[in-house]
């Protein structure tokens, strides 16, 4: 799948089938992220995969989204290292690079995700459960799987919509 097809089909998956999702995938995943760009190169993101019941049972209680993350076979809980960072917006606007390789990534290999954000209203608990320094501050969670179904439509504005001026 070419970048341009990539980005025009690929959508937030909120449903998935039970089959596993291989270590293989899920270490492109995050090799996609971490190929991001960032502010002078700093590569502020951090990861961690959830795929043991008791941490997806755990992570899905800390958001009201809980079921998309108990049906997802992984997540992956991405924080920003505080102590890495230079420039809060920079750093911050390179997370959501991140994100976005992850999810782009995940579709191209045939999977589906989704990008969690409510759960931010918990990231105290988050890193708590899971363990973490307080220098890493949670910045998102992708729910990972096989999609249950590959009917998935997505509406956008025209461009013209958007375009606000052309100088």
């Amino acid at each position: 799948m070419d970048a341009l097809e990539c980005i025009h089909t690929r959508r937030s998956v909120r449903k998935f089938t039970e089959e596993p999702v291989s270590r293989e995938h899920i270490m492109e995943i995050l090799d996609a992220g971490r190929w991001a760009p960032s502010g002078q190169n700093n590569q502020p993101w951090r990861f961690v995969i959830v795929s043991s019941d008791g941490s997806r049972e755990g992570l899905s209680g800390l958001t009201k989204y809980g079921n998309i993350i108990k049906s997802a076979p992984v997540s992956i809980a991405v924080f920003i290292d505080r102590d890495s960072m230079y420039n809060d917006t920079k750093d911050h606007q390179s997370i959501g690079a991140c994100l976005q390789n992850m999810l782009l990534a995940a579709h191209a290999v045939g999977l589906g995700a989704v990008w969690l954000g409510e759960i931010l209203k918990s990231a105290e608990k988050v890193r708590q459960l899971l363990g973490l320094d307080d220098n890493l501050e949670l910045m998102a969670v992708l729910a990972v799987g096989h999609p249950a179904s590959s009917k998935h439509v997505s509406q956008r504005m025209e461009l013209d919509e958007l375009l606000i001026k052309d100088v």
